[in-house]
């Protein structure tokens, strides 16, 4: 079969594995206004406004995903690292710096680094502040990343795990391993000798094969919940060859179908004041962040407007 002319493309860039999306990650908090100077004034996110209103839990929105933070006696810590992907690195600091006395008598902490901002949440969660750039895939604003600590050894195990049961991309990068979990998401698992106990926070993803994954999941012992129709959760990152376990960390999964799936979030603009505002700018707006996309069908375009009008097209 004959090729069409024109320039050629990198088809392989564009695939996706069967993980689609991370949708959010689950930490419980010890107060909703530490909670809230942390994450709504400091780092300048969204309180879902529709969604866990009380004073039990709080769901806080970062692009297309989320963060969920129920009231817990003691405050869960993930085992690594959240990256971020926040504009405007000048006003992230500015506001960093406005909570520091609210959050003295806590944890929290900020430093600036040469690609990120490292952000200390009070209960010692560790979110590090990205700028959008190509690394991100056009991600303007959003959770680009879950890294983990693991133990030294099991990142093979754990990329074949991703692949093997999965079916989504997975390798290995040194002593730590990437597997694809949405458009410019990742989880990361780098080997470390530090070894915090596991307190029960989880993660959440999307999958285009549901039921793909719970054969497998079941075959090996692994599930843990049959959640509903949509949903369902496994807890033990398993090698694919041996059945040893590599790394604990609860996983929520859910169906392309599920009620929730591809929900409209709410984003505002954090630099909106009341003593500076603007008209129509509340809701954060993403700036362009890559050029314009080839379209070889333009010229016939306007070639066929000039014939049918007698005017050149704009």
């Amino acid at each position: 079969m004959r090729e069409p002319g024109g320039k050629r493309y990198d088809r392989s860039a564009e695939d996706l594995g069967n993980i689609t999306a991370l949708e959010h990650v689950n930490l419980g908090i010890a107060e909703q206004g530490l909670a809230t100077v942390f994450y709504m004034s400091g780092l300048g996110l969204t309180r879902d406004p529709y969604m866990m209103t009380s004073i039990d839990n709080m769901w806080v929105n970062v692009g297309r995903s989320q963060f969920h933070l129920p009231t817990m006696a003691r405050a869960q810590r993930l085992r690594g690292r959240v990256g971020l992907v926040i504009p405007d690195r000048e006003a992230l600091l500015q506001r960093l710096h406005r909570v520091k006395d609210m959050l003295r008598d806590t944890r929290f902490a900020f430093v600036e680094h040469k690609d990120h901002v490292e952000t200390i949440c009070p209960w010692g969660n560790r979110i590090l502040c990205h700028d959008p750039s190509s690394r991100f895939e056009g991600m303007a604003l959003g959770m680009a990343y879950v890294e983990f600590d693991v133990p030294r050894g099991a990142v093979d195990g754990i990329a074949g795990f991703y692949r093997d049961v999965f079916a989504t991309g997975a390798r290995v990068e040194g002593t730590a391993a990437h597997v694809s979990v949405g458009i410019g998401q990742e989880l990361i698992f780098r080997e470390s000798d530090a070894a915090e106990a596991y307190d029960g926070h989880h993660i959440q993803v999307y999958v285009a094969n549901f039921s793909g994954p719970h054969g497998k999941l079941v075959e090996r012992g692994l599930l843990t919940e049959e959640s509903n129709q949509h949903q369902y959760r496994f807890q033990q990152i398993a090698d694919p060859a041996t059945g040893k376990a590599l790394f604990e960390i609860e996983h929520e999964i859910r169906s392309l179908r599920h009620p929730l799936h591809a929900r409209p979030l709410v984003n505002r603009n954090p630099l909106q004041t009341n003593r500076a505002y603007i008209p129509g700018r509340d809701g954060w707006v993403p700036e362009p962040t890559g050029s314009k996309i080839d379209d070889p069908r333009m010229e016939m375009r306007r070639k066929r407007f000039a014939e049918a009008t007698g005017r050149a097209a704009d």
